[in-house]
């Protein structure tokens, strides 16, 4: 069997995300992933077992990173707006800059690779943002409530900026870049909304 090459896993690894968010898990095949690297197939089989494998893997790899991006800077001992602000910043910066990855993730919230994914996600989170939460409310800066409530109130309005910004067009179609003023006012919004 031969050795894996670094610069080749890379530039695999980059191809497929382009080609999943461009064609679907459907479309996506592992001959047009070869063709677009320009490898053999066989190559692709020294990295992953099949294409399953390889979705698999990338998935979890880029839910790994971008969770990393997610909690840079982030003190679970944080006031609660300190630390709110620090996860938009985190958040938007990471989505922001990171695209194709971003969108290849919301496909597989919504495909069979879902639990395994996003079973990740809650593992990564659970520790620094629950004791962050749990702190909030024996502060009495929050109001308690479901997981759910709090995720959809809090981050629910970033993520669809970040969705008009990277479509580059808002609800009504009009052209739409995500400022800073934009960002942040939308955070206070938010802050207020949560706030006890």
């Amino acid at each position: 069997m031969r050795a894996r090459d670094i610069n080749k896993v890379e530039l695999v690894k980059q191809k497929a995300i382009e080609l999943l968010v461009e064609l679907g898990f459907e479309g996506f095949t592992m001959n047009k992933l070869a063709k677009a690297c320009g490898v053999s197939v066989a190559t692709l089989y020294i990295y992953y077992k099949d294409k399953d494998d390889l979705i698999q893997n990338i998935g979890l790899e880029e839910v790994q990173r971008m969770s990393a991006i997610m909690l840079e800077d982030f003190d679970p001992e944080s006031s609660f707006s300190e630390g709110l602000r620090q996860q938009w910043k985190n958040r938007a910066k990471c989505i922001l800059e990171n695209p194709l990855t971003a969108q290849m993730i919301e496909q597989l919230r919504s495909s069979t690779y879902q639990e395994k994914i996003f079973q990740t996600f809650g593992e990564i989170f659970k520790e620094p943002l629950g004791k962050f939460m749990h702190n909030a409310i024996e502060r009495e800066e929050i109001v308690d409530m479901p997981l759910e409530s709090y995720w959809s109130v809090a981050f629910g309005p970033l993520y669809s900026l970040l969705r008009f910004h990277n479509e580059g067009k808002s609800l009504s179609g009009k052209p739409f870049v995500l400022t800073d003023e934009v960002l942040w006012s939308a955070f206070d919004v938010v802050l207020k909304g949560l706030k006890k």
